[in-house]
């Protein structure tokens, strides 16, 4: 299901395992203080991009960097499964980098081609997100909505959408801008 129009995507603060460059799906980690230090800048990219609504995964480094923007935007939120972040199986926990290494893969299509059984499928996640958004944004036609998610969500709706991976930091907007048929991810800048 492809989105109907342009939204919104943020990637939680960082936590610990990130700093560590973990994989850490399904984990459910807290924000550190960088995270809860991007939470409120990202505050500060946002308050002029006319967000009214936002929807956040229920792990709760994505709930907690949404609550800290819901609250100082003063907009409403919602907790939605259908963005959760990616189940990588057996790689959960592990360093990124040190699996790569292992299986000899260097760029984000590599490391999708690794990705393991036992776990959830990449077309599946980039499915029930695209699901998620789709749904959230044919309910509030007039709402310009902001979805605090994960890395591996955000890149597989993107990959699917504009046939790119894009550089995702922690706590930085991005527009998932859809102009005719095509669509391009831009940072929000202030």
């Amino acid at each position: 299901m492809t989105p109907t129009r342009t939204f919104y995507g943020l990637r939680h603060g960082a936590t610990d395992w990130n700093r560590e460059g973990r994989f850490q799906g399904r984990t459910d980690n807290p924000l550190n203080e960088d995270g809860l230090r991007q939470a409120h800048e990202a505050v500060d990219m946002l308050r002029g991009a006319g967000i009214s609504r936002i929807v956040a995964s229920p792990l709760a480094r994505a709930a907690r960097t949404a609550e800290i923007i819901a609250a100082a935007i003063s907009v409403p939120l919602a907790i939605d499964d259908g963005i959760i972040e990616f189940d990588f199986g057996s790689f959960e926990g592990p360093p990124v980098r040190d699996l790569m290494i292992k299986h000899g893969v260097n760029s984000a299509t590599g490391l999708v081609s690794i990705l393991p059984a036992d776990g959830e499928s990449w077309d599946a996640m980039t499915e029930r997100s695209l699901a998620c958004v789709s749904a959230w944004l044919d309910r509030h036609p007039g709402d310009d909505l902001l979805f605090v998610c994960h890395d591996a969500v955000m890149q597989g709706m993107a990959n699917a959408l504009s046939g790119s991976y894009f550089r995702n930091s922690h706590g930085t907007p991005f527009r998932y801008v859809r102009d005719g048929a095509q669509w391009r991810i831009e940072q929000v800048v202030t």
